[in-house]
């Protein structure tokens, strides 16, 4: 006789899951840990890493998403980037977000209305951020490094959308990765100028004026209010200046793999 599991008891084992996972990456970042450990939490990563790598070398040219998971789908920056989403699908690009709420489901809902690709790279939290209804395709990740190399690796431009801490860290890792010289200089674009300008001003009146950064590192960054115009800079960068063309890898059947997108 079958036994059917109730809804409850799965989402108990899953959150158990979870919070197990989340306090693995807490304990790690406590200091020195035994060496059978650490070299455990290295596996971890390295599978982690490597799972990261399969799930998404086929997803084809993408344009990152960063945002807030606060917003509800009546605010209008969630319409905001729901329209970037769409945009940057019809311009042919695959968008992948962190895959949580917020103007995250957004971009990735605005993705799938135009028929395009969308991607999550969710991450595990003990609490609040489950993967959104409109993905293709999404990995999970229980360490924010891997997580935010995966966002980093695959993109050919990045999109600020209105956010917080999180989004401000993804923001400038990826603007120190430009400014150093460790990735080309794809577009970074912040989007919706009443909300980023203040902060252009900062750069540009005190930390550019101080000589902490380049007033070129401030020039580098698109501000803009128009859908239209981010997925247009961003489809002219990709095509002139780092010459996208519309091939994609394929997967090798030797190697285990397949197509994140097997209805396409």
């Amino acid at each position: 006789m079958d036994m059917k599991i109730p809804d409850q008891a799965k989402s108990a084992a899953i959150t158990s899951v979870e919070k197990k996972q989340s306090a693995a990456a807490t304990r790690f970042l406590r200091g020195p840990q035994s060496r059978f450990r650490e070299l455990m939490m290295a596996f971890r990563a390295f599978r982690e890493m490597i799972s990261g790598f399969r799930k998404l070398h086929f997803v084809g040219p993408c344009v990152t998403v960063f945002g807030s998971a606060r917003f509800q789908e009546d605010h209008p920056y969630y319409k905001f980037s729901r329209s970037v989403g769409e945009q940057l699908a019809l311009a042919g690009f695959t968008v992948i977000t962190g895959g949580g709420p917020g103007v995250m489901e957004a971009a990735n809902r605005g993705a799938k209305d135009a028929g395009g690709r969308s991607v999550g790279c969710n991450i595990v939290l003990p609490m609040e951020q489950k993967s959104n209804p409109y993905l293709d395709t999404f990995v999970d990740f229980r360490y924010f490094f891997i997580r935010k190399l995966m966002l980093a690796k695959y993109s050919y431009a990045f999109v600020a959308m209105p956010g917080g801490f999180g989004t401000l860290d993804e923001l400038f890792e990826i603007a120190t990765l430009v400014q150093t010289g460790k990735m080309k200089g794809f577009p970074i674009v912040l989007a919706g100028t009443e909300y980023w300008g203040p902060m252009v001003n900062y750069l540009r009146e005190t930390m550019a004026t101080e000589g902490t950064i380049s007033i070129l590192d401030v020039d580098r960054f698109i501000v803009s209010d128009s859908p239209e115009e981010i997925a247009a800079q961003i489809a002219e960068a990709a095509h002139k200046q780092f010459g996208l063309t519309r091939g994609e890898w394929k997967p090798r059947w030797w190697l285990f793999e397949r197509s994140p997108f097997p209805s396409r």
